[in-house]
């Protein structure tokens, strides 16, 4: 899990967003609105499917374009469990919350990570 997680407002602009996410190296960013219940999430598809609708970056608000029904995982799942979710889902990244808080955020390629480092340790 990544514990620092990239997180912006529903009226960033998408440009705004997919500049912070390229700058960090994040496929994610958590939207945090003040004025909704629960996390969003901005992917790196959620911004190829706005600029291939051709709709203008610099306009377009996150909020417009984020997912908001979002599988969240617990910090007590396994890294089986958050792969199933993913898979079930058809997405790349979790949201771990404990009590409503955002404590990061879990991608396939931490995933991959763990699993290439334990199978390396194995094989060693």
């Amino acid at each position: 899990m990544s514990a620092e997680v990239l997180t912006v407002g529903p009226d960033h602009t998408l440009r705004q967003a997919a500049r912070m996410m390229a700058d960090r190296g994040a496929g994610s960013a958590v939207v945090l609105d003040p004025d909704a219940e629960g996390v969003g999430i901005m992917t790196e598809r959620d911004l190829l499917k706005a600029i291939g609708a051709g709709l203008d970056p610099d306009t377009e608000r996150t909020g417009a374009h984020l997912t908001w029904d979002v599988v969240y995982a617990s910090p007590g799942w396994t890294l089986e469990e958050a792969a199933l979710a993913m898979a079930r889902g058809g997405f790349r990244h979790l949201v771990v919350l404990d009590d409503g808080e955002v404590l990061g955020v879990i991608s396939v390629r931490d995933i991959m990570r763990v699993w290439a480092r334990e199978k390396a340790l194995k094989t060693s």
